[in-house]
C-alpha cells in the first residue's frame, strides 16, 4: 500500500456484496474538481491508466503512463501483471481490473496528480465505474475515457472534432447526491441525468464517451480531454497507455 492509496473493501467479494459496496461507494463521490477551470490552473501532469486481460484473461495487465500536462511529454510508465482475482460479472468490471491498476499506480516514483482512464466514470448503471472507483480508492481526481457506450441514450455529436452531446440516463439513486439531474421540476419518471459527454475527438471519426469520476466534474473531463488529443481519435494519456500494455511504446530510457 502506498502512502496514497486507500484501501476500500476486500477484492474476494461475492456479487452481490459487491453490488452493495458499488452503490455506498457512489454516495462518496464529489463531482467537484480541486483546481480551477483555467488550465492555469491545472496540476502539472496526468496519468493515463488502461488496463487488459491476457491468457484468456487469467491475467490482468495494467499500463500507466504519467505525461506532463502543459506539454504531454511522457515522463514515467509502469507495466503490472497479475493472476486476476475475479471472474467476468457485467457490470463489476472494476473488481476485475483495480488491483493491477493500482498496484501500478503504486509503483509510481512520482505521486499521479489526475487519472484519466480508458474506462467510465460515473456513466455506469451504478454510477460506479473502473474511473470512479480507481479515483475513490486513490482519492485523486479522476474521469474516464471510453471507447463505447455502457449505458444512457445519446444523440449523434457533429462531424467536427470537438463537437459533443449529452449522455443521459433515467435517474437512479445516487444521482440526487451527484447533482447530475437535469430537471428537477420534472415528474420523476420524465427526469434524465447527465452522466457525460460523448465527444468528437477526432473529425468524422466514431467519438468517445468522457464522463467525471472522482473529485471532477464534465466542463474539466471534456476540457482536459480535448487538450489532451493529438493526432488520434485517443487522447494522449490512455493512447500511450494502451501502447505500452500492447508493447508498442518503448520503455522512457530507451526511447
Amino acid at each position: 500500500m502506498s502512502e496514497w492509496t486507500t484501501a476500500l473493501h476486500d477484492w474476494n467479494l461475492d456479487p452481490a456484496d459487491a453490488v452493495a459496496k458499488q452503490r455506498e461507494m457512489a454516495t462518496r463521490l464529489t463531482l467537484t474538481p480541486p483546481w480551477g477551470a483555467s488550465p492555469e490552473d491545472w496540476p502539472a501532469t496526468i496519468t493515463g491508466v488502461d488496463i487488459g486481460f491476457e491468457d484468456a484473461g487469467e491475467v490482468t495487465r495494467a499500463a500507466v503512463v504519467t505525461l506532463d500536462l502543459a506539454t504531454l511529454e511522457p515522463l514515467e510508465q509502469q507495466l503490472i501483471r497479475q493472476p486476476t482475482r475475479m471472474p467476468y460479472i457485467p457490470g463489476l468490471l472494476s473488481f476485475r481490473e483495480l488491483p493491477a491498476a493500482i498496484a501500478a499506480i503504486e509503483a509510481l516514483e512520482r505521486p499521479p496528480e489526475c487519472l484519466m482512464v480508458d474506462g467510465h466514470g460515473i456513466a455506469h448503471p451504478r454510477r460506479l465505474g473502473v474511473a470512479a472507483h480507481l479515483g475513490l480508492w486513490c482519492d485523486l481526481p479522476s474521469f474516464g475515457v471510453a471507447k463505447k457506450r455502457l449505458c444512457g441514450k445519446h444523440g449523434e455529436p457533429g462531424d467536427a472534432r470537438g463537437d459533443w452531446v449529452a449522455l443521459t440516463d433515467r435517474v437512479r439513486e445516487a444521482d440526487a447526491e451527484l447533482g447530475i439531474i437535469e430537471d428537477t421540476a420534472l415528474p420523476r419518471r420524465e427526469q434524465r441525468s447527465q452522466l457525460g459527454a460523448v465527444l468528437r475527438s477526432r473529425a468524422k471519426v466514431k467519438p468517445v464517451f468522457v464522463s467525471p469520476g472522482q473529485r471532477m466534474n464534465l466542463d474539466t473531463a471534456l476540457s482536459m480531454t480535448l487538450h489532451c488529443l493529438g493526432k488520434t481519435k485517443l487522447p494522449e494519456p490512455t493512447r500511450l497507455a494502451d501502447q505500452l500494455a500492447s508493447r508498442r511504446l518503448k520503455r522512457l530510457r530507451d526511447a
